[in-house]
C-alpha cells in the first residue's frame, strides 16, 4: 500500500470513529431529553409546578405574542393559565411525536406535540419547539416556542 492510500485509509477511518461517537452521543442525548420531558408531564401531573419548571435554564426564554419573556413570566404562565389555586393542575398533560435534532455536542432542538386533557375541560393540543443546552447540570431549555 502507497503511503498516499495509508493516509487515505487512517483518514476515513478516524471520520468513521469520529461520526460513529457522535451517533452514539446523540442516541444517547435524545433518550435522556426524551425521558426528561416524560418525567417533567408526570411532574406536572402530580401537581408540581415547580419541578416541572426545573428543566428551565435560569435564562430560558419562551416566546409570547408580543415577544420573548424570561423565567418571572414563563412561571406566571403556567400558574395563572394552567394549575387551580389549591396547585393543580387543570389538566392532565402528555408529550407525543418527540423528536431530537443534535446542533453540536451540547445543544439541542427538540420538537413535538403536547396535549392538556382529563378533568371534564375540553382536550387542548398544540406543537412546541425547544432548545436545550447541555450543562454542568444536565440538559436545560433555553427557549420554549409553543402554541
Amino acid at each position: 500500500m502507497t503511503i498516499k492510500k495509508s493516509v487515505w485509509v487512517q483518514s476515513v477511518l478516524a471520520l468513521f470513529i469520529l461520526f460513529a461517537g457522535f451517533a452514539a452521543k446523540a442516541q444517547d442525548a435524545t433518550k435522556e431529553l426524551t425521558d426528561a420531558m416524560n418525567n417533567s408531564a408526570e411532574e406536572w401531573n402530580k401537581g408540581h409546578l415547580d419541578t416541572f419548571i426545573s428543566l428551565y435554564d435560569a435564562s430560558a426564554t419562551m416566546m409570547f405574542p408580543t415577544g420573548p419573556v424570561g423565567m418571572d413570566g414563563i412561571k406566571n404562565l403556567y400558574q395563572k393559565s394552567y394549575f387551580k389555586p389549591d396547585g393543580l393542575p387543570k389538566q392532565n398533560l402528555k408529550y407525543t411525536d418527540i423528536k431530537v435534532r443534535m446542533l453540536g455536542n451540547d445543544y439541542a432542538l427538540m420538537t413535538g406535540g403536547f396535549t392538556l386533557y382529563g378533568n371534564n375541560l375540553p382536550e387542548r393540543s398544540g406543537r412546541y419547539s425547544l432548545v436545550w443546552q447541555h450543562t454542568a447540570n444536565g440538559w436545560k431549555i433555553l427557549h420554549d416556542h409553543s402554541s
